[in-house]
């Protein structure tokens, strides 16, 4: 491998380019209910501005669509830099200032996807100039994907573009927020919905109607007594917090009035194994608690009556892998010497199912992702700069060809 600089410069500011487009990303609402295409097209027509072009790939709806461009030649393979573009809701939360605009309150940058995961986008985006000056010898893939956040839906549609086009990338760094640790593993998350459909009647004769809601709440406790026997060391990973599977429902909807014995209630829930197998045996699990403990009871009162439950997504856990070459030059670029495990899903898996091997590396602390007042801080976009920087000179050499076609 070429040589590397891999100490972090020691300035703990970011460029002011990088500052710039984190707010131009920020003030775009990608929440994932909504379109992201304003965003897109707004990064598509930069790259144009700089004769980069860009590929949109749509979902089903038009409505949303990923991103894909190549910076450098396009006769090799290259590395993916991914991110995406959606983040979670901020409805109901108590943000003390606007989550759309940035606000920087000491070392700190406050808004919606600073930390998960705009600023490594905006990042990119920053040293775009920079990648297109050196000239690159390996070429560098955008990857700017929607839904990640309900399912890494639109990562599928990248793995299958490139698997169609040129030479498919030797790897592909996905720069969720790790706080620029390498990390080579992460749990899987299996989302799930469950309908379970009573029988209305007045709340003064419970005998002659199936409470939804009420059996909705037996089949939770079902799902914390399987939750307690996955806590069993046997069944744990040490390198995972917490070491065990997880069984989490995220929300309830059902009921009409306290009145009425709700005909109705839909449990959305999500598992996240340490072990691939876990999904689907705590599925069936709760399947068969419903088909043989639930339902003859709701049946006798009503035929109708019963339990549904489907896998609406599934992001399939990230597992390491040896002679990874992604694991390795992001270890090198990192100046680190040990790679880390996370509880979070991320779009690596699916790459690395693809066919790309993969690792996850990012400016950020997960632990501030999803919550009101979401921030970054100044010195881990700065870190995560400066990575990017490493990468840039990495890519320019000639020598770090040989390296990625010895590690492919």
């Amino acid at each position: 491998m070429t040589d590397i600089q891999t100490k972090t410069p020691p300035t703990k500011n970011p460029s002011q380019a990088a500052l710039d487009w984190i707010e131009r990303l920020i003030a775009f609402d990608t929440t994932s209910r909504l379109s992201n295409l304003a965003l897109i097209d707004d990064i598509a027509a930069y790259l144009a501005q700089h004769g980069v072009a860009s590929d949109k790939i749509y979902d089903s709806t038009g409505r949303k669509a990923n991103l894909y461009a190549t910076i450098g030649p396009r006769d090799v393979g290259g590395i993916v830099l991914s991110g995406h573009t959606d983040v979670v809701p901020v409805d109901g939360q108590p943000w003390t200032s606007d989550p759309f605009k940035v606000v920087q309150r000491g070392s700190r940058l406050y808004g919606r996807g600073t930390s998960d995961m705009k600023s490594f986008i905006a990042l990119c985006l920053a040293l775009l100039p920079e990648m297109l000056n050196q000239p690159l010898s390996v070429p560098l893939h955008f990857a700017f994907s929607y839904d990640e956040e309900v399912g890494c839906l639109g990562v599928h549609g990248i793995v299958d573009f490139v698997k169609q086009g040129g030479p498919a990338p030797r790897l592909a760094i996905i720069g969720e927020p790790t706080e620029m640790q390498v990390v080579n593993a992460h749990k899987s998350v299996c989302a799930c919905n469950t309908t379970v459909h009573g029988f209305e009647a007045h709340s003064s004769a419970t005998h002659q109607g199936v409470n939804a809601i009420q059996v909705a709440g037996e089949l939770i406790a079902e799902m914390n007594r399987i939750q307690r026997e996955y806590q069993k060391p046997e069944y744990c990973d040490p390198r995972f917090e917490p070491p065990y599977t997880t069984i989490t429902v995220g929300e309830i909807h059902g009921g009409t009035a306290r009145n009425i014995l709700a005909r109705e209630c839909k449990l959305v829930w999500d598992i996240r194994a340490v072990k691939p197998e876990h999904d689907h045996a705590i599925v069936e699990a709760v399947k068969r608690y419903a088909t043989e403990q639930l339902e003859p009871g709701m049946k006798r009162i009503h035929a109708q009556a019963g339990v549904d439950t489907q896998v609406v997504a599934h992001v399939p856990a990230f597992l390491p892998v040896g002679d990874n070459p992604a694991e390795t030059l992001a270890l090198k670029l990192a100046g680190q010497n040990r790679t880390q495990a996370v509880s979070y899903g991320t779009e690596a898996g699916i790459f690395h199912v693809g066919g790309i091997p993969a690792v996850v590396c990012g400016p950020g602390n997960i632990r501030e992702a999803h919550k009101p007042d979401e921030y970054i801080e100044l010195s881990q976009v700065a870190e995560g700069e400066a990575f990017l920087h490493r990468l840039i000179a990495f890519c320019r050499d000639g020598g770090s060809r040989s390296f990625l076609d010895q590690a492919a």
